[in-house]
This record gives C-alpha cells, structure tokens and sequence, in this order.
C-alpha cells in the first residue's frame, strides 16, 4: 500500500516536471518566432539564450534566499525526522532518491526483507540474533 502510494506520487511528480519542460519549450519557441520577425536569426536565438540564463538565475537566486533564511537547528534528531524534514525541504530530491531505492529493491527484494526486519526489531526494542548470542 505504502510503495503503491510512493510509486503514484513519483508519477504525478514527473508528470508536472515533465509538463513544466514542455511549457518552458514552448515559451522559448514562441519568443524566438517572435523574434525572428524582427531580428535575424541568430540575433533572436541569442536573446532567447539570454532570457533562459536570466531565468535560471533569477531561479537560483530565489533558493539561495531561501536556504539562506531558515535558523539552523542545533538540537539532535533522529534520523527518521532528519529524512521526514529534508523530504519537505526538497520534494523533488525525496521522490528521485525514492525512485532510486525502488529500483534498489526491485533487483534485490533481500535488502526490503534485511531493513523492515531491521526496523521491526528496532523499534520492538528487543535484542537482535547477533547481540543474544554474544551474551551467551
């Protein structure tokens, strides 16, 4: 249920990253016909070329503000709220490193058995295999 939940917001992720490419495309295009009108050619490619890089920057720019305002945190956390914040933080870096790990698991289903083993027993507080044996 959990993965089928990952797996639609991955999806509905790239669909709206993949509809924003095409409209920034069509943008650009739409300039450069514009352009070209009035301009030769390469004069109006140029100033499209000019317009993505001010875009770019001024994109850049806008995160800089925004790492740069936030209070750093000085408290310890664990490494669950670490992740649940930075997949807030960056939702497109939490779905590709989502993406990742389920291509991971899908060529090796051992390591999905080996970490909710591990988690359950994390959680339960009880002792692993390992530990128990080295009491005897």
């Amino acid at each position: 249920m959990i993965l089928r939940k990952a797996i639609g917001l991955i999806v509905a992720i790239s669909a709206v990253a993949t509809a924003a490419a095409v409209c920034v495309i069509a943008a650009a295009f739409a300039l450069y016909a514009l352009l070209r009108e009035s301009l030769t050619p390469a004069s109006a490619a140029a100033v499209v070329a000019l317009a993505a890089a001010v875009l770019a920057a001024i994109v850049a720019l806008a995160a800089v503000l925004k790492v740069r305002s936030k209070p750093q945190k000085r408290e310890e956390e664990s490494l669950s709220g670490r992740l649940i914040e930075l997949a807030r933080e960056r939702p497109i870096i939490a779905a590709g490193a989502a993406a990742a790990a389920g291509l991971v698991i899908l060529r090796n289903p051992a390591l999905l058995t080996t970490a909710v083993t591990a988690a359950m027993t994390a959680r339960s507080g009880r002792p692993r295999a390992a530990d128990r044996n080295k009491r005897r």
